[in-house]
């Protein structure tokens, strides 16, 4: 009895055991299934995201064999172009510079010395510009026509309105008004007429030396030379005050009438045949100067009655423009 009760007790503990042990076992498949349920899920999920993925670099590839590539340097280029923009403004002198519909159109209308004109076509072309800036082409003034994109490098970006103007430093006079006042209190007078000289500071110093040397006036051509702006006044250190000047629209028909009102015309040129110093001539004259490196145009030598060297004695081939048109007005002013 007492071994019977033993093994039903052992036998009841064995179906408990095998309870538990099957419990602990089912408990354990459950949560392993469990997990290999979430894993089974989140290796879909990371099949899902691996196939996304490859779809934003198919996408990134298809995107950048669209676009193109960006260029590091001209992206630093860009960003720093701002500050570089403001500082070549502020390096530049825009005291004698007027932009603006209605400033220009004042200017233009009031007594104001002008020097040099920019404007686009619409401006050029309409009827509230127009004719004036026709009026002011026949006396001189050197009147551009541009895009508004260039008209905005020149302005360095402001708000211009398709025009813009330099002020002059003086007025100018007319040839006519010109050769009147050279004939008036001498028997032969000088002119000094500059050919292809865009340095201000060339311009400037031939002023100076004209003045001094008794030179009745400057004849300047509208195109290829310096207008009388603030650097030329400086450089000229006073004697535009006391100089005519006229700025003519062609130079070659300027000279023609020259002559017809008995000027002899005359160039300094190092292919010159005929010294300056061997020169005596006594009557009215007008002496071009050309630049350094191109000296007189061939056309404009075509119209000189003398073509005079300055005879040089040392390894130096040529002179500054302002240098020959001193020693030039100092050798015809002593004879």
């Amino acid at each position: 009895m007492k071994n019977s009760s033993k093994n039903n007790f052992s036998g009841k503990n064995g179906k408990q055991y095998k309870k538990n042990s099957n419990s602990n076992f089912y408990s354990k498949n459950i949560k392993s299934s469990k997990n290999s349920i979430f894993l089974s899920q989140s290796e879909k999920n990371k099949g899902v995201n691996n196939v996304n993925e490859s779809n934003k670099k198919k996408s990134n590839f298809s995107s950048s064999r669209r676009r193109k590539p960006i260029n590091k340097s001209k992206l630093e280029i860009s960003n720093n172009a701002a500050p570089i923009y403001k500082e070549l403004a502020n390096k530049k002198n825009f005291d004698d510079w007027i932009w603006g519909k209605h400033s220009v159109f004042e200017c233009l209308t009031s007594d104001r010395a002008i020097n040099r004109i920019w404007c686009t076509s619409e401006i050029f072309s309409s009827e509230k510009f127009y004719i004036l800036l026709k009026d002011l082409k026949s006396k001189g003034v050197l009147i551009e026509e541009v895009s508004w994109n260039r008209l905005s490098q020149l302005t360095f970006g402001a708000t211009h309105q398709g025009v813009a103007l330099q002020l002059a430093y003086s007025k100018t006079i007319s040839l006519e008004k010109l050769i009147e006042l050279s004939k008036k209190n001498s028997s032969n007078p000088i002119i000094l007429a500059l050919d292809g000289i865009t340095d201000p500071h060339n311009v400037g110093a031939i002023i100076r030396s004209a003045e001094a040397f008794g030179c009745k006036g400057i004849l300047i051509p509208q195109r290829r030379s310096a207008g009388l702006t603030g650097t030329v006044a400086k450089v000229a250190a006073g004697a535009l005050e006391h100089l005519p000047v006229s700025r003519v629209v062609n130079l070659n028909r300027s000279l023609e009438e020259l002559k017809k009102n008995g000027f002899v015309v005359i160039g300094l040129s190092g292919d010159g045949q005929l010294s300056i110093s061997k020169f005596h001539e006594k009557t009215p004259l007008v002496v071009i100067v050309g630049a350094e490196d191109k000296g007189i145009s061939l056309l404009t030598q075509k119209k000189c009655d003398f073509l005079l060297n300055i005879p040089l004695k040392g390894k130096t081939s040529s002179l500054n423009a302002s240098v020959a048109a001193a020693i030039s007005l100092f050798q015809l002013t002593s004879n």
